[in-house]
């Protein structure tokens, strides 16, 4: 490794502080999902949900064998993002998957990945090689277009796809994407370090005569209609952040073990519920990022029985945008629903909803906040959500309200 390790204690240099592993992951940055038909997909999340799709991908140009999608309806995926990060959600087209040789190795493996953001692409390339001197199975590494992240793939003991990356493109002002012509720059192998820069990278780009605003473009079909927070937007609400992501898994120790000791994950808290043990991961201040669960709970929800996600978790501005959202997407005919408050620790109001595929998607606005000591809110001190969808109209506040990762730039 390149990185410099300290004989005495086994440690790592992670730019300057001594860490347990080669890099450090900073939050969840994005989520996929593989869907029988993407294209429901696509009108759920973007034109039900509002994230925005920014790139397409077609299997048929970029595969090695483009024969093998011959005769699929539905070879395309979709990149969406809800901020300036070119993408923070995915969806792919679970035949097109299949054929390209990425099929899952179980048949409730929906995931497509769920990807971990560090801080450096030497972090990226470290944390690499040192999965891969531990013996832990990696997927793809190198360097995705679109999106423009240098990453590497692990698996987690139960088959589902970790990302760590870094270097997302950043989508700016004109909500456009990087053109076709600079996807050159993408690398299906270890890099060499180091590497040039986005600045000379653009600067090149422009020396070959690239049009530069010929990427793909966010395209709204829904009239600015709603006023939000003093902005026309076409829904009443807008998501400023994506997770947690909930799974459930065979072997509870393992999963923790993987995501603890591999990748520095921390256990926020541990809930017992009908005697089953749930455990509650986080990577930066907020209560969780990562919940885990036991399998044998999953026939007792009324969730999806056939996937190993229970759900996945979407942040609101506002706990007033949450109730708006509840009472437009009702009135869009989708199915809202809520589950058992116990089983979201960290969290109070939230609001369940069924994709096309019937996965859960968790629409929410409140996360507790851990601080310095690593110590969640004692039970008695949070602020407890009422039964079913009648929610009051306001809240009392809570020292952590509107704190957290913060969503910047404009909301559309």
């Amino acid at each position: 490794m390149d990185q410099h390790v300290t004989e005495t204690q086994a440690r790592f240099d992670v730019g300057g502080v001594l860490l347990e592993r080669p890099f450090r992951i900073l939050r969840l940055g994005h989520f996929g999902f593989n869907m029988p038909d993407a294209d429901a997909g696509l009108e759920f999340y973007s034109g039900l949900l509002g994230l925005r799709l920014i790139d397409t991908l077609d299997f048929k140009k970029v595969a090695p064998d483009p024969k093998k999608l011959e005769g699929l309806a539905q070879t395309a995926g979709y990149f969406l993002n809800h901020g300036t990060d070119h993408h923070s959600f995915v969806l792919f087209p679970q035949g097109a998957i299949d054929a390209v040789g990425r099929k899952a190795e179980r048949a409730d493996m929906f995931v497509n990945q769920m990807s971990w953001q560090v801080g450096s692409l030497q972090e990226v390339r470290d944390a690499l090689d040192w999965f891969t001197e531990i013996g832990n199975r990696i997927s793809r590494i190198g360097r995705d277009m679109p999106g423009s992240n240098w990453h590497s793939y692990p698996f987690d003991p139960e088959g589902h796809i970790n990302e760590v990356y870094y270097g997302m493109e950043q989508i700016g002002w004109n909500l456009r994407a990087k053109p076709l012509p600079m996807y050159e720059r993408g690398f299906r192998s270890r890099p060499d370090l180091p590497q040039i820069s986005e600045y000379e990278e653009v600067g090149a780009a422009e020396e070959k005569g690239v049009d530069l605003l010929s990427g793909g473009r966010v395209v709204e079909k829904r009239p600015f209609s709603y006023e939000v927070g003093g902005v026309m937007l076409p829904r009443p609400f807008k998501i400023n952040k994506v997770g947690p992501a909930r799974f459930w898994v065979k072997d509870m120790a393992a999963e923790v073990d993987f995501y603890t000791r591999l990748f520095g994950l921390r256990v926020t808290e541990e809930i017992e519920w009908q005697g089953e043990r749930c455990v509650f991961l986080r990577t930066n201040t907020e209560h969780h990022s990562l919940a885990l669960y036991p399998e044998a709970l999953r026939a007792k929800l009324p969730v999806k029985q056939d996937s190993s996600c229970f759900s996945f978790g979407f942040r609101l501005a506002s706990y007033r945008q949450l109730k708006d959202a509840v009472a437009f997407l009702k009135s869009e005919g989708a199915e809202v629903f809520n589950l058992p408050p116990a089983l979201f620790p960290g969290m109070d109001y939230t609001a369940f909803v069924t994709d096309p595929a019937g996965h859960a998607v968790q629409l929410y606005a409140y996360m507790e906040q851990i601080g310095w000591d690593g110590k969640p809110r004692p039970a008695a001190q949070r602020r407890k959500a009422a039964d079913g969808l009648d929610w009051p109209e306001t809240l009392e506040p809570l020292p952590d309200d509107y704190t957290g990762e913060v969503y910047l730039g404009p909301l559309a």
